[in-house]
């Protein structure tokens, strides 16, 4: 079988454009999705919390511990670890307005399943092949046809090389009939990028991290996933992010976070007390545009 290309789009490009190619193609690279600035800025932030933190798995299960790594580093909650991704990468436009129009038409509301840094130090293994969305078991029966379970960002905080650890990814297997085969590593391609450059990609595709086979580079990602908000998220966010910290980012942001109630279609509302929004309740200002676009129906102009 030939292997299709990852395509690459520019963070300039049409968002239409650019969820017409996810769509076709399971995932893409986003060159220059973060200025030269924002990546400094933001490694710099997620120095010294990386440093607190030791490799490997904190599991006991073999098989998670292989997928997490032996040598690889997770830094979750990373809303409270920096204030450019609350402010800035969370909040990022191109990235919302590929991800509304994924999800508003099948689902309504998205939030935020989970946002880590993973970084996967020398001599590493490769990381099992797999499908983010298979942490929701029918997503995965139901196969290609099924609406869209999450929607992958990952972000290039250092240069990917296939050499030290570059994501492998299988476009078009997000169209395959049989969600169990989760293909072989000789149908992989690297997503190899330039620091800032992002991978925007569908539950539904087949990838996993590289093996990193140098002996003194670190590759460093920060991965967020955005999903239905009738799905659990894989971080509980309101239990972990002060509400100090919440009550000074947007009411978008805030709704990312779990902090405001969803609503996903036919749904009159999720995640609320009282029959109430749960913004109001926990004393939060403000409105969320998307909503009223989701309310009318619109899915363009974003």
């Amino acid at each position: 079988m030939t292997a299709v290309p990852i395509p690459r789009v520019s963070a300039t490009d049409d968002p239409e454009r650019i969820t017409q190619v996810l769509r076709q193609a399971g995932a893409l690279i986003v060159e220059g999705l973060l200025s030269r600035d924002q990546v400094q800025d933001l490694n710099n932030e997620l120095d010294k919390p990386l440093e607190a933190i030791s490799s490997g798995s904190k599991h006991n299960v073999d098989l998670i511990k292989e997928f997490h790594g032996s040598n690889t580093k997770r830094l979750t909650n990373v809303t409270t670890h920096s204030k450019i991704f609350r402010h800035q990468i969370i909040e990022n436009e191109l990235v919302h307005a590929v991800a509304e129009r994924v999800f508003h038409e099948d689902s309504g509301t998205y939030w935020m399943g989970a946002a880590q840094v993973i970084q996967i130090g020398p001599g590493n293994k490769a990381q099992p092949l797999h499908r983010d969305q298979s942490q929701y078991p029918i997503f995965d029966l139901l196969g290609s046809k099924a609406p869209e379970a999450t929607m992958n960002c990952l972000i290039a905080l250092t240069d990917f090389t296939e050499e030290n650890g570059a994501t492998r990814l299988i476009p078009g297997s997000h169209l395959w009939e049989d969600y169990s085969d989760l293909g072989s590593p000789d149908q992989t391609l690297p997503a190899v990028m330039k620091a800032g450059d992002a991978i925007l990609m569908s539950g539904k595709t087949v990838h996993g991290g590289g093996s990193n086979k140098t002996t003194d580079e670190q590759r460093r990602a920060l991965a967020f996933t955005l999903q239905c908000s009738y799905l659990t998220p894989e971080e509980a966010n309101p239990f972990i992010i002060g509400l100090d910290i919440i009550k000074s980012i947007s009411p978008r942001a805030q709704r990312l976070l779990g902090f405001r109630s969803q609503f996903p279609k036919p749904s009159p509302g999720l995640w609320q007390s009282d029959y109430s929004e749960i913004a109001d309740v926990i004393g939060l200002t403000g409105d969320d545009p998307a909503l009223e676009r989701l309310r009318q129906g619109i899915n363009v102009n974003v």
